[in-house]
């Protein structure tokens, strides 16, 4: 055994101490260095942990920024993530088609008016007195207060009172009337400082069957009542009265009522596509059988009458007489139907184009009441591609027309059905009507 002086053993000591510091650090070098290639290698992996005794256990996962700017970028491309689009909920209680019908009412109901009327009357003891007449609605058209409703809204009224939505009343006036459309324009003030609500008109060009459509009235007295419904017809011509036929007539299922006549029928948009008139009913109330005239005739129709209280429309310059099957079998003709011509205006386009009026001077009518009418003149039986059998067929057909336009008359001459272009006239001429000279020898009958 090997006996060492201290000298020996401190020098020894310092060496193995000296061996272990460097081993330490060179083990220390390897473990870092052998973590750092693992960490390169594995984005996935684990990072790091704290030393805080808090946090010892806790992982920190790096963002995907922090992970893209320490990996290459062509090695390990990043893919991001879209977030998947959630649907939007809406919390209305109504649909799509009930908010559509709210959204027309809201527009245009203040636009909707009720129009009453009194007419004169006599009393029991033959006075004179003022009674009440009928009721119907209008369209508020204008800020200055015009108002489109039906003629026979305000027929033989003495007053009109229209009343709007905040339940003013105002006294209307007439500004004009057409029968053959059986619109009116009537008119009221409205304060200065009122701003009233109008309904503009819309297309019936191009309208649908099928299409959706609304109207708005005062049916009974009902004010501002709204009904729903689909256009179940187009072109419809439709005899008012006895002298009155419409064209083009717009047939809806929407519920229309006494009160009803001269309220708007609307398009989803709140545009006024045509104005209510008629029913038919056999019980006088709604049938699903209604119709309006198209707002196309409406648009004309008022524009004249703001601007000429009359509508400016083509005519013939003759005096018509309805044919009958009297006056066929009186004069010999082999047809009973069609408008004779009794008279032609002299200087008229009417005589230029060659139209013929009668030269046999007949009374015709009733006994105490007769009228002088000229047999042998022209019948008319068409006018375009209308045919002409009565009266209102002939005012009909020509109640679309203007001055100046040409149209193709057929007539009934001497046995033979013959065609004549005719350029029309306007209501207002200077000419004077031709009164036919009766034949020598020819004396005036009663027919």
């Amino acid at each position: 055994m090997k006996l060492y002086s201290r000298s020996e053993l401190v020098k020894s000591s310092l060496i193995s101490l000296a061996a272990g510091v460097i081993l330490a650090l060179s083990g220390s070098a390897y473990f870092s260095l052998h973590n750092k290639e693992e960490s390169d290698g594995n984005h996935d992996t684990e990072i790091s942990k704290t030393e805080d005794p808090a946090r010892k256990n806790t992982e920190i996962t790096p963002s995907k920024k922090e992970l893209s700017q320490s990996l290459p970028a062509q090695s390990y491309p990043v893919i991001e993530e879209k977030p998947t689009p959630v649907a939007k909920s809406y919390d209305s209680p109504y649909t799509q088609d009930e908010q559509q019908n709210i959204s027309v009412y809201e527009k245009c109901n203040e636009a909707v008016v009720n129009i009453t009327t009194q007419v004169m009357g006599v009393n029991w003891f033959l006075e004179p007195v003022v009674q009440e007449g009928g009721s119907g609605s209008g369209s508020i058209i204008d800020k200055r207060g015009y108002v489109v409703t039906n003629v026979h809204v305000i027929s033989n009224a003495s007053k009109i009172s229209i009343s709007l939505y905040d339940g003013t009343s105002y006294e209307g006036t007439v500004i004009g009337k057409d029968v053959e459309s059986d619109i009116a324009v009537i008119k009221f003030n409205p304060p200065d400082n009122m701003s009233l609500k109008t309904i503009d008109f819309g297309d019936s060009n191009n309208l649908k069957v099928g299409q959706k459509v609304i109207a708005i009235g005062n049916p009974f007295a009902l004010e501002r009542t709204m009904t729903t419904g689909i256009i179940s017809g187009l072109g419809r011509p439709i005899q008012e009265s006895t002298n009155v036929i419409i064209r083009n007539m717009i047939q809806t299922d929407a519920a229309i009522n006494p009160g009803n006549s001269g309220g708007p029928l609307l398009d989803t948009n709140g545009k006024m596509v045509g104005i209510n008139t008629v029913i038919i009913s056999n019980s006088g109330s709604s049938a699903g059988v209604g119709f309006a005239v198209p707002v196309s005739t409406a648009r004309r129709v008022v524009d004249d009458l703001i601007k000429y209280r009359k509508v400016n429309r083509g005519v013939l310059k003759i005096a018509p007489v309805q044919m009958t099957s009297s006056i066929a079998r009186y004069a010999g003709i082999s047809i009973n139907y069609g408008i004779l011509v009794s008279e032609v205006e002299q200087g008229s386009s009417t005589e230029q184009s060659g139209i013929l009026g009668g030269t046999q001077q007949v009374q015709y009518g009733s006994r105490f009441n007769p009228t002088t009418i000229y047999l042998g003149g022209d019948i008319i039986t068409g006018i375009d591609n209308i045919t002409i059998r009565t009266y209102a067929d002939y005012t009909s057909a020509l109640e679309s027309k203007r001055p100046g336009d040409t149209v193709t008359v057929t007539v009934f001459r001497e046995g033979e059905f013959k065609k004549i272009k005719v350029k029309l006239d306007g209501k207002e001429s200077s000419a004077q009507v031709k009164t036919p000279v009766t034949q020598e020898g020819s004396q005036s009958s009663t027919l």
